[in-house]
């Protein structure tokens, strides 16, 4: 272990392009899920710890239209009717009924949602006497190509271009139309924003929506680097990117979008840096650091001033 942080240092200094444009990728996947558990977040106030069990769920859909034979786009599209639907409903059959109950309740109830959810998959994924259902249809979209002389795969660049179509899509919605802006106040005062004409049903199934959408297009992108789907799916990521959320601070949409941004990055940069011997120790070294961030900036890395969650409780 004396020995460990010169060898890592040094392994960061011959970082090459290949491994940046990696981390680049994955910083981008993770700045969608921490969008997605972030809009949810911002109108409700509550963590949702199923938002993995939806990736989970998209990821089994294209694994059962790769076993139907069916062509990539018709299991893109199912997996994103999948990961609606059951975005939806919880919403309608969990969200909604206990809006009114304390945030501990919600809480829990999430955790419940999420492991009835991954119960489920195992239930349905072990009738064949296996675990695991692979992907194949999608797997050539993890073929390299060659740009500028480096190998990138092509789901990373395709990740990289869809999270800044996404996150720009965003931005203009919640700050150029009504419903953005009715988004936007029940985010900062959600009693005050009723009180001032906001339906709470509407947007909050909007932010529920998007939510399923940015869920559906990690699925995709998750799936084609990893085909083989099983019931932990997105499981690891999805603990990651809510520590993301936390450093980067949870408070606001864009912050936490930036700390899930970065956690992807730096554990990619950090994974590629270890020497071979070493990876085991990536995610000590990753949680090491963010409990150095939280000591120095409880409220998050990247808020404003000294605002922090705890002072809307």
């Amino acid at each position: 272990m004396s020995s460990l942080l010169p060898q890592f240092l040094a392994a960061v200094s011959d970082i090459d392009r290949q491994d940046l444009v990696d981390a680049l990728g994955q910083g981008a996947v993770y700045a969608l899920m921490a969008v997605g558990i972030g809009l949810v977040f911002g109108v409700l106030r509550l963590v949702n710890f199923a938002y993995g069990q939806l990736i989970m769920a998209g990821a089994y859909a294209l694994a059962f239209a790769s076993d139907r034979g069916w062509s990539v786009t018709q299991g893109i599209v199912f997996c994103f009717a999948v990961v609606l639907a059951l975005s939806v409903a919880m919403d309608r059959l969990v969200f909604r009924p206990l809006r009114t109950q304390s945030p501990a309740v919600m809480l829990v109830t999430t955790f419940a949602v999420a492991f009835l959810l991954q119960n489920a998959a195992l239930l349905i994924d072990v009738r064949d006497g296996t675990i695991g259902e692979p992907a194949a249809s999608i797997a050539s979209l993890n073929q390299a190509v060659t740009v500028w002389g480096t190998d990138v795969r092509k789901i990373v660049l395709v990740t990289i271009v869809v999270a800044a179509v996404s996150l720009a899509a965003l931005a203009l919605l919640l700050g150029k139309t009504t419903i953005g802006l009715q988004m936007r106040a029940a985010a900062v005062d959600f009693p005050t924003a009723r009180l001032l004409g906001v339906r709470a049903n509407r947007v909050i199934g909007l932010a529920v929506v998007l939510s399923g959408l940015l869920a559906a297009t990690v699925a995709v992108i998750l799936t084609v680097e990893q085909p083989l789907v099983d019931p932990s799916f997105g499981l690891k990521p999805t603990i990651v990117v809510l520590v993301g959320v936390v450093v980067g601070g949870i408070d606001r949409l864009w912050t936490a979008t930036l700390g899930g941004f970065v956690i992807g990055f730096a554990s990619d940069i950090i994974y590629a840096a270890l020497p071979t011997d070493q990876t085991v120790f990536l995610d000590s070294v990753l949680f090491a650091l963010v409990v150095v961030v939280l000591l120095v900036r409880p409220a998050g890395l990247f808020a404003r001033g000294g605002s922090s969650l705890a002072e809307r409780v």
